[in-house]
C-alpha cells in the first residue's frame, strides 16, 4: 500500500533536490491541497515559498517541476497552471490506495501514532450555580470535536474543563442562598432553584445596593482559606451543580481529562503573582495592583489584584498557564470562549509576553459567534426564551428529540429502537449545525432547517450512513478485502474516491485552524457524493466483480462518514 500523498511529495522533493533546493527546508512548504476545481487536477501544489528558496518566480518554478515529474504507477500527469502544479493520480491507484487504507484504517483515515505535540484544550467552563445554557454549548461542542480531532491526529490532549466555581458572581449566588436559600428545594432541581435566587438577587440588589458589599465579604472569607460557612457553601453548590452538568455532557458525548474549575488555583495564585511581580511589569493604581500593555497596542491595563486583595478572573488564569506548563508541557493552549473576551486574552498573552514567558507563544483564543434565534418579526437575534429567561440546554435538547421523533412515527413508524435513533438524530442536528460553518459565524438556530433530511444537515449525513448500512445488509455476502477486487472497475467513482482522499487534509486544517467546520464540510460533501453515486449505480444484483467493488466502496464510505462524524462527537446510526 502506498499513501498517495506522500508518494507524490517524495517525488516532489526529490525533484526539488535535483535543482539544487534542501530537501529539509522545501518539506514544510510541499501542501497538496485539492484545487478549487477539481476539473483541473486531483491536488495542487503552489510554488509560492519554494520559488523563494529556488530563486525562481513560482510560475516558472511550477512550469520547470510539472516538466520534470513524469508519469508513474502512481502519477498520471503534472501541469502547471500558474503559479500552481496540478497533478492527476491514475485511476486504478486511486481506488486501490484509497478503499486500502481506509479499509485497514491507515493514517490519514485511522488514529496516528502520537507524535509528540501536547495540546490542551480549555472548553465548556460553565459557572456553577448557574443554567447549563444554549450559549454554553458552543464551547462544549467546539472544544470537545477539536480534542477528538487532535487524538486523531496523534496529538497529547489535555480537555479540561475550567469551572467558573469563584469570583464575585458565586459569591452573590452564595449571598442568595444565605439569604433565602432552602437545601430540600435545591435537591428537587438544584440548576432552576440556584437560577430563581440568582434573579432574584439581581432584582433586590437593584433597590438594595448593600447586598454587592454583603456579597463582596463572603468572598473575602471564600479566599481566607479558613474553614467556615462561606466554603461549606460553596462546597455544596459546587456538587450539586457539577451532578446537574452531568447530563448534558452525557447526552452531548462529552468528557473532560481535567475539572478543575478556577477554585483549584486557589493556593496558587500567590505563587503567580510572585512571579509577575518578580518579572517587574506589575504596577500599584489606586490601591490595586495591574499590568499596563500600551506598548502591545491594548489600552486597558489588566487588573491581576483588586484594593480589597481579591483575585480576579486574571489571576487565575495566569496561575492556571503556569500550572499548565509545568505539569502537561503544552505545544498549544488552545482556550474556546466567545469572541467578546477578545480583550480578556488578549491581556493575558500580552502579560505573559511582556513577562518573556516561553508559555505565551502556546496560548491561542479559539473565538465564535453567537446563536441566534427568529423573532416573531422575523429577525435574527441573541437565543432567548420568551419570557427572556434562561433557556435551558437539556430542555432544548428535548425539544429536538421530540420533533425527530415525530418525524420517525411519520416516516419510518416500525423502526426498532427508534427512541434510541431519535435521541441521536436531534442531539446530532443541534451539534452538527453549530459547526457547520466558521465558529466565528454566528449559528442560526433554526429548527427547519437543522433537521432537514436532505440539506447540508447533520441528519442528511447520518441518512447517508444508515443508507450504505442497509445495502450492506442487503448483500448474502461479506464485504471482500480490498486486495480481492478489480480496482479498476471503480473508475467511475473517481469523484466519491477524491472526496476520500481529501480527508486527511480536512482533519489536518481542522487541527491547525481550530476549527471543525473543515471536518463538517467534508463529511457533507462525502455524503453528497456517495448519495449521487449510488443514484446512478446499483450495487445489490450487479454482475459479482462490480458488486464486490461497489460493495468495498460502500463501505468505506461508511467507514469514514462514521469516522469523520465521531471526530465532531456526532453517532453514525445504522437505521433511521
Amino acid at each position: 500500500m502506498t499513501d498517495l500523498h506522500s508518494h507524490l511529495r517524495d517525488r516532489i522533493l526529490t525533484t526539488l533536490a535535483g535543482l539544487g533546493i534542501d530537501r529539509a527546508a522545501a518539506e514544510p512548504m510541499v501542501r497538496l491541497d485539492p484545487p478549487k476545481n477539481r476539473d483541473h487536477g486531483d491536488v495542487a501544489l503552489g510554488a509560492f515559498q519554494l520559488a523563494k528558496l529556488a530563486g525562481k518566480a513560482p510560475p516558472a518554478l511550477a512550469t520547470e517541476l510539472a516538466a520534470m515529474i513524469t508519469s508513474d504507477a502512481i502519477v498520471e500527469s503534472a501541469a502547471a497552471a500558474g503559479p500552481f502544479v496540478n497533478f492527476r493520480f491514475r485511476r486504478e491507484a486511486l481506488a486501490r490506495e484509497v478503499l486500502t487504507a481506509i479499509q485497514s484504517d491507515a493514517v490519514p483515515y485511522g488514529k496516528a501514532n502520537q507524535h509528540g505535540q501536547t495540546v490542551c484544550i480549555d472548553f465548556s467552563s460553565p459557572n456553577i450555580a448557574k443554567p447549563f445554557h444554549i450559549g454554553h454549548m458552543r464551547s462544549t461542542v467546539i472544544g470537545n470535536a477539536l480534542c477528538r480531532i487532535h487524538r486523531h491526529q496523534g496529538a497529547t490532549v489535555h480537555g479540561i474543563n475550567h469551572l467558573g466555581d469563584w469570583g464575585m458572581p458565586f459569591a452573590k449566588m452564595m449571598t442568595a442562598y444565605m439569604r433565602w436559600g432552602n437545601e430540600a428545594e435545591l435537591h428537587k432541581s438544584p440548576m432552576r432553584y440556584m437560577f430563581d435566587l440568582y434573579k432574584r438577587y439581581s432584582v433586590e440588589a437593584k433597590q438594595n445596593p448593600a447586598l454587592d458589599d454583603e456579597a463582596a465579604k463572603h468572598f473575602q472569607a471564600l479566599e481566607s482559606g479558613a474553614d467556615n460557612q462561606e466554603r461549606r457553601m460553596w462546597q455544596l453548590l459546587r456538587d450539586e451543580s457539577l451532578k446537574a452538568f452531568q447530563g448534558p455532557y452525557a447526552r452531548l458525548g462529552v468528557t473532560f481529562d481535567h475539572i478543575t474549575g478556577e477554585s483549584f488555583f486557589e493556593d496558587k495564585m500567590e505563587a503567580a503573582m510572585a512571579r509577575v511581580s518578580a518579572s517587574g511589569v506589575l504596577e500599584d493604581s489606586e490601591g490595586a495592583q495591574v499590568v499596563w500593555l500600551k506598548e502591545l497596542g491594548i489600552k486597558e491595563p489588566c487588573l491581576l489584584r483588586k484594593s480589597d486583595g481579591t483575585t480576579l478572573y486574571h489571576t487565575r488564569d495566569l496561575a492556571a498557564a503556569f500550572y499548565r506548563e509545568t505539569t502537561f508541557h503544552p505545544d498549544r493552549i488552545l482556550y474556546v470562549v466567545g469572541a467578546e473576551q477578545k480583550l480578556h486574552f488578549d491581556q493575558l498573552k500580552g502579560v505573559l509576553t511582556k513577562m518573556k514567558e516561553p508559555i505565551a507563544k502556546a496560548v491561542e483564543h479559539v473565538p465564535f459567534g453567537l446563536v441566534l434565534s427568529k423573532t416573531d418579526e422575523g429577525k435574527w437575534e441573541k437565543f432567548a426564551s420568551r419570557s427572556g429567561n434562561a433557556v435551558f440546554l437539556d430542555e432544548i435538547l428535548d425539544e429536538a428529540v421530540a420533533k425527530v421523533r415525530s418525524i420517525i412515527r411519520e416516516k419510518n413508524p416500525d423502526l426498532p429502537n427508534a427512541d434510541e435513533v431519535a435521541e441521536q438524530i436531534g442531539v446530532s442536528a443541534i451539534i452538527f449545525n453549530d459547526l457547520k460553518n466558521s465558529r466565528i459565524k454566528d449559528v442560526k438556530f433554526d429548527w427547519e432547517s437543522m433537521l432537514n433530511f436532505d440539506g447540508e444537515t447533520g441528519p442528511y449525513v447520518q441518512f447517508a450512513c444508515a443508507r450504505l448500512s442497509s445495502i450492506l445488509r442487503k448483500v448474502e455476502v461479506s464485504v471482500p478485502d480490498s486486495d480481492q477486487i478489480d480496482f479498476s472497475l471503480l473508475a467511475d467513482a473517481e469523484r466519491v474516491l477524491l472526496t476520500m482522499m481529501d480527508f486527511g487534509t480536512a482533519v489536518q486544517r481542522a487541527a491547525e485552524q481550530s476549527e471543525p467546520s473543515h471536518v463538517t464540510g467534508h463529511m457533507i460533501a462525502l455524503a453528497g457524493e456517495i448519495h449521487s453515486y449510488l443514484r446512478e449505480h446499483y450495487v445489490v444484483g450487479e454482475a459479482p466483480a462490480i458488486q464486490n467493488a461497489r460493495l468495498v466502496l460502500v463501505d468505506a464510505a461508511r467507514r469514514l462518514l462514521t469516522t469523520g462524524l465521531g471526530l465532531l462527537g456526532i453517532a453514525a446510526p445504522e437505521r433511521m
